[in-house]
């Protein structure tokens, strides 16, 4: 692996990538992308299928080691962690498919969790119950989560990463298969995470009904490669953002 060039570290309240470059067997899934999530902030990753945007956040986590570049977490050069060391750093996900423990109660994955990260098995059921509550789960606690609907499974995969004290917290396509009740009830969520749990959202997301609702910047990639960023309004008019949803242009290989 090789490293980008050193640069002073991105600020206290901070999760950056410098420049990150991923390669399999000859193919650049991800090209010198650099992005910066604050606290306090809810920042959408968007673009087409193929893009790069879970790679990255594989990155962002400690799933893929980089073949160029940086990740920093606070003041400290983390590339090269485990997801674990991530994990304890305040950085969770969520993933695609969920991952929850299917034989376990949905209180259970979130004391699962918070365990994970440090906490005694009290501190994780004070911190489970405060969180089911606050997403008015509590009815549903007792429950195994392979009898939860698909809506209610997405909702437990957030629950559960809010469990785990993130500073920043991953949501991998948290509208994927949500009906439009559903993602109204999302929207007013993650849009509340920063306030409620003091941490910052990145919010990967093929809903743009979602992503221009709640998200206070977007940045968009595209074949690994980042081509626009800034504020909703502006990426809705931006060219190059519209040449790539509406699939004017090169093809794919």
């Amino acid at each position: 692996m090789t490293r980008g060039a050193a640069r002073e570290n991105p600020g206290p309240s901070t999760l950056a990538a410098r420049a990150v470059s991923v390669r399999f067997e000859g193919l650049t899934a991800v090209d010198r992308i650099s992005l910066e999530l604050q606290r306090g902030e809810v920042l959408g990753l968007i673009g087409p299928n193929g893009a790069g945007k879970t790679t990255l956040v594989n990155v962002l986590t400690g799933f893929q080691v980089p073949s160029e570049g940086t990740i920093w977490v606070v003041d400290a050069d983390s590339t090269g962690w485990q997801p674990h060391r991530f994990a304890r750093a305040g950085v969770i996900r969520t993933f695609q498919n969920g991952r929850l423990f299917k034989e376990f109660t949905v209180r259970e994955n979130l004391e699962v969790a918070a365990i994970g990260v440090g906490l005694s098995a009290r501190k994780a059921r004070t911190r489970a119950a405060e969180v089911l509550d606050w997403l008015g789960l509590t009815a549903r606690a007792d429950e195994r989560t392979d009898a939860l609907s698909y809506g209610d499974e997405r909702r437990v995969g957030i629950a559960r990463a809010l469990a785990a004290m993130p500073r920043w917290v991953l949501l991998d396509e948290p509208a994927a298969g949500l009906n439009d009740v559903e993602c109204d009830q999302l929207m007013r969520t993650v849009a509340a995470i920063p306030e409620r749990f003091g941490c910052g959202v990145l919010l990967i997301e093929h809903n743009m009904r979602v992503v221009m609702t709640v998200c206070h910047r977007i940045q968009v990639i595209d074949f690994g490669k980042t081509i626009a960023a800034g504020p909703p309004a502006a990426i809705q008019s931006d060219p190059q953002v519209i040449r790539a949803y509406l699939g004017v242009r090169e093809q794919r290989r």
